[in-house]
């Protein structure tokens, strides 16, 4: 499949922001713990959400999707082998190793798949399993997780990883141990994890902080639990706005959850308001560039970092986007530049000069983020874009086109 566009059109409109693909996966993983249901609303229908709600399934929980939930039921759960196939199709399939050996105290796995933006090292992950007492061996290009029992630890992570955080967590809920972590990710997203774990009955402290504790439970109740909005949707739609001189209103979102983002918007000339779930804005001229570095939340989010790329290309004047997470999340500059963009790469650097139009083309999605790059690109272009492998983009985002035809965007799906 791959979407075909047509250029140049302002966006105007109501766009409802749905729930976070970065909280849904954890807690999704979190749901194998209590060994009983959990009930979760605002789950966004999207391809990494499918996958793991099939993964699960496969472990042996039953799952029972509604119109407006889906309720998982854990208590026959009786595998604790991620499916090879399934692994490689989702990077965020690790976190359910830490659910798995939190239940079971053993898991087996093997390293997983998705988006190639870069090293995400799983060593992160198994290095810290072993400070808690988890033993950890390789055999046949599969990870076997055993332990007697989790162990009281204060782990102090090299890099404030947000699945490495969340795993510590997963894996400390049920025992008798107290972990404390440090340098911990502080993205909202765990926030949300706390939440919902200690709606179950955990106890986990400090979400939000880079210090995070949890004292371990004998065991956890039934649950029902809201996934909290993405704030890279809504970062999204609030780029595309700003690409397409739009005007937009996103409703059921918090913009607390995006800061920076709104600040850089507002550097390149966008008019912002904002209330409590709510973000309106204005962008009636064309762009100023900017300067972007990433940094760990609550920094400028990687996740943004493709987004904005696509969106500085028909900025006035030259951008400056320095990208310090991941190598390699320039890989859709060829692509962009194919288009009439024209970015230099520099190492870690991706210098934009702005052009006053794009040129419409056949381009091709590698990554999630540098997909959207390409749908916001197309957005702004002379003429018809088409996307190959929109795949990557599904991933993220929910029925895409249908919410860009209703702000006036020429899209649709072809084979």
């Amino acid at each position: 499949m791959k979407y075909k566009l047509k250029g140049v059109k302002k966006l105007e409109g109501i766009v409802n922001i749905s729930g976070s693909k970065n909280a849904s996966l954890p807690i999704l993983a979190a749901t194998i713990l209590n060994g009983k249901k959990a009930t979760i609303y605002n789950l966004p229908d999207i391809k990494d959400v499918k996958t793991t709600l099939k993964i699960l399934e496969l472990l042996g929980c039953k799952v029972d999707k509604k119109k407006n939930k889906v309720i998982i039921d854990s208590s026959n759960m009786d595998k604790y082998t991620v499916p090879h196939d399934l692994m490689r199709e989702l990077r965020s399939s690790v976190i359910l190793a830490g659910s798995i050996i939190g239940r079971f105290k053993r898991a087996i796995f093997s390293y997983p798949g998705g988006c190639e933006i870069g090293a995400r090292p799983i060593d992160l992950h198994i290095e810290n399993f072993k400070k808690i007492g988890i033993n950890i061996e390789e055999n046949a290009g599969y990870i076997v997780c055993n332990c007697d029992k989790i162990k009281t630890a204060e782990v102090h992570l090299e890099f404030p990883s947000v699945g490495a955080t969340e795993n510590l967590i997963l894996a400390s809920i049920l025992s008798d141990a107290e972990l404390t972590i440090t340098n911990a990710a502080m993205e909202p997203e765990i926030v949300d994890l706390q939440e919902f774990l200690n709606r179950m009955g955990a106890k986990v402290y400090g979400a939000g902080t880079n210090c995070i504790k949890v004292v371990g439970v004998k065991r956890l109740k039934e649950v029902s639990y809201t996934i909290m909005p993405d704030r890279i949707e809504t970062g999204t739609f609030l780029a595309m706005c700003a690409a397409t001189s739009g005007n937009l209103e996103l409703k059921n979102t918090n913009y607390n959850h995006i800061i920076p983002v709104l600040d850089k918007l507002e550097e390149a000339g966008c008019k912002i308001e904002k209330d409590k779930n709510n973000i309106y804005i204005e962008a009636k001229k064309r762009l100023r560039a900017i300067d972007i570095k990433t940094l760990p939340y609550p920094g400028f989010p990687t996740d943004m970092q493709s987004i904005f790329l696509g969106m500085l290309c028909n900025a006035k004047g030259t951008s400056v986007i320095t990208e310090n997470i991941f190598e390699n999340r320039f890989k859709c500059v060829p692509e962009l530049n194919r288009m009439g963009a024209k970015i230099k790469i520099e190492g870690n650097t991706a210098i934009v000069k702005g052009v006053r139009r794009l040129t419409g083309t056949e381009v091709r999605a590698t990554d999630l983020r540098g997909g959207i790059a390409l749908v916001i690109a197309g957005l702004t272009a002379n003429g018809y874009t088409k996307i190959e492998n929109i795949g990557f983009i599904e991933r993220g985002y929910e029925k895409l086109e249908t919410k860009l035809t209703k702000i006036g965007a020429s899209i649709y799906k072809e084979r």
